[in-house]
């Protein structure tokens, strides 16, 4: 898996992948600030997921609609306006701790993971 990194062996600490057996949350941890509503662009707060997240147990889901609270409306998690890019995926590749200037991957770096793996990826800015 290392090698979907080539190329920035020096800039990377650490690859680390993992498979889910259901639709799992990738979140932006601390950069995450806001959440809004897709249906009315309201601000719907940071407690409400997390407490939706202990809810169900895990950060996996066997579905991702869920009725929102500021407007009672059904919604896709994956619908809703984040600050930050958040994902749902049942596949993750994690690069951490990237240690050159620039800490995200750039557009051409991106399409070549996403040709070695065969599939459209999605970057996530983690801070914890």
């Amino acid at each position: 898996m290392a090698s979907l990194f080539s190329g920035l062996d020096d800039a990377v600490e650490e690859v680390e992948y993992e498979f889910y057996d259901r639709v799992t949350l990738i979140d932006a941890g601390a950069n995450t600030s806001q959440i809004t509503c897709s249906r009315w662009c309201r601000d719907i707060g940071l407690d409400w997921p997390g407490d939706l997240v202990r809810g169900n147990g895990s950060l996996s889901f066997d579905h991702l609609d869920v009725t929102v609270p500021c407007c009672a409306s059904v919604v896709p998690l994956n619908r809703l306006h984040y600050d930050w890019p958040i994902g749902f995926a049942r596949f993750e590749v994690s690069a951490m701790n990237l240690t050159r200037a620039q800490y995200e991957l750039d557009t051409d770096e991106l399409a070549r993971v996403a040709d070695l793996l065969g599939h459209p990826v999605e970057q996530i800015l983690a801070h914890y």
